[in-house]
């Protein structure tokens, strides 16, 4: 992420919901109508912040963010996955709202957000830790942000299986050796070799992925 942004290839910028409340307690939070526990993000600094940031020219780089993708970090949303990763590394700008406390008034959802993404199947704090995973996922793919462009393509789940197992030096540590086809310079038998503790392991991990390899 740091070469990222030295290297010019991501704009990162992280926004105070606070900088676009009127009141001067800067309350961004308030009871649910019809009664409950906790408390429900208003809608008034939400839509504020995002109308203006997407109302913004970038005038370094020419984009304009009224074509900005508006995503809601929620526990509710549909599941964050690689394939989501890529399509969001193809956007030209992207502006995520973190939910929090009960979550967000549902008008947001309902006339703001483009989508909503949850990174699993429990409930954080609050959206700013899964946004960083979002973002990292996601920046991750951008041309230049990995040091080997093929890292990416190798990663787990960017070929429908889970990445093969790794080794590195020393050979033989504690008795236990590296798979003599990995240091035996055969490139096509590495391969082989690679497809199929690949495929082992998403059966033994992850079997709900196979379904999905045409």
């Amino acid at each position: 992420m740091k070469r990222a942004q030295e290297n010019k290839i991501v704009d990162l910028r992280i926004h105070n919901l606070r900088d676009w409340t009127k009141d001067k307690h800067r309350i961004v939070d308030d009871a649910p109508f019809g009664g409950g526990q906790g408390m429900v993000m208003k809608p008034e600094p939400i839509f504020a912040a995002v109308e203006e940031l997407r109302g913004q020219v970038d005038e370094k780089s020419k984009i304009e963010n009224r074509k900005s993708k508006i995503i809601l970090m929620s526990p509710a949303g549909r599941r964050f996955d690689q394939p989501m990763a890529e399509r969001f590394s193809r956007e030209p700008h992207l502006i995520v709202i973190c939910g929090h406390y009960e979550g967000v008034d549902h008008r947001v959802i309902e006339h703001l957000v483009d989508l909503e993404i949850s990174i699993g199947d429990y409930v954080l704090t609050n959206g700013a830790i899964a946004a960083v995973v979002l973002v990292d996922a996601i920046v991750r793919l951008l041309p230049g942000a990995l040091g080997h462009e093929q890292s990416a393509a190798d990663d787990s789940f960017s070929g429908g299986l889970l990445e093969a197992p790794q080794y590195t030096r020393p050979a033989e540590f504690r008795d236990w050796k590296v798979p003599d086809v990995l240091v035996s310079g055969n490139h096509a038998e590495i391969a082989a070799w690679r497809k199929k503790k690949a495929l082992r392991r998403t059966r033994e991990n992850r079997p709900d992925l196979l379904g999905r390899i045409d």
